[in-house]
């Protein structure tokens, strides 16, 4: 049985969402303040994390819960679900780790098909015999493991990242419009959300190589992998 998480400071909230995931079949625990989901999650990390962003006295404590998440786990899959949707704050949930970013608005079907994507995404890491790798130069993507490494060195990527670079590697030279790179990833965002994810990615490569150029924009088109990186 799937683990969830639920990092909310409203208890109805909380609770409203518990005993709908559960009747879905997933096992739940629910959390009302990151010390609370910290204690937890140091002992044992869920199969996914669901976290609002204001929890209780820390107006930006799903923030700092969210990196904490990431520096213990690179591939654990984490939704911010919360009432602020500003671009500012969907920005900063995805350059701190975030795989998804949804609004409390977002209706409990559309919930759970983004929560049963990032299961299906992340249980490709454990099927075995896939013995997939990609090479162009400094760039090697095994897709058994899930995992990338340029010049030997490797890049931490979150599970929509990983997939992003997969879209745009596997075809070098090849323009992949925001709309190819959600249907690889399996997610379903905005255009600014894809924005923002291919820039988190690229500064992650940029932290282990300065002159990293390989992902390129092209203008009113999406993105491609330079074939001569």
């Amino acid at each position: 049985m799937k683990r969830i998480a639920i990092v909310e400071d409203e208890a109805i909230i909380r609770e409203n969402y518990k005993e709908l995931l559960e009747s879905h079949g997933y096992q739940v625990q629910g959390f009302a303040n990151r010390k609370q989901a910290v204690e937890a999650f140091n002992i044992r990390l869920p199969d996914i994390a669901i976290i609002d962003i204001g929890l209780e006295d820390e107006l930006d404590g799903g923030f700092l819960l969210c990196q904490s998440l990431r520096a213990q786990s690179a591939t654990l899959p984490i939704i911010f679900l919360t009432a602020r949707d500003s671009d500012f704050d969907v920005v900063s949930g995805l350059r701190l780790g975030a795989d998804d970013y949804l609004s409390k608005d977002t209706s409990f079907p559309h919930l759970l098909a983004r929560i049963a994507a990032l299961f299906r995404r992340s249980e490709a890491a454990s099927q075995p015999a896939q013995t997939e790798t990609i090479r162009h130069h400094q760039l090697l993507i095994d897709v058994d493991k899930m995992q990338v490494f340029w010049a030997e060195q490797l890049i931490e990527l979150t599970v929509t990242e990983f997939w992003m670079v997969y879209a745009l590697a596997k075809r070098p030279g090849h323009v992949r419009s925001r709309n190819d790179l959600m249907s690889d990833a399996k997610i379903y965002v905005d255009d600014s959300t894809i924005t923002s994810h291919i820039k988190r990615v690229r500064k992650k490569f940029i932290k282990s190589d300065s002159k990293f150029d390989c992902i390129n924009t092209v203008y009113g088109m999406g993105y491609r992998w330079d074939q001569s990186s």
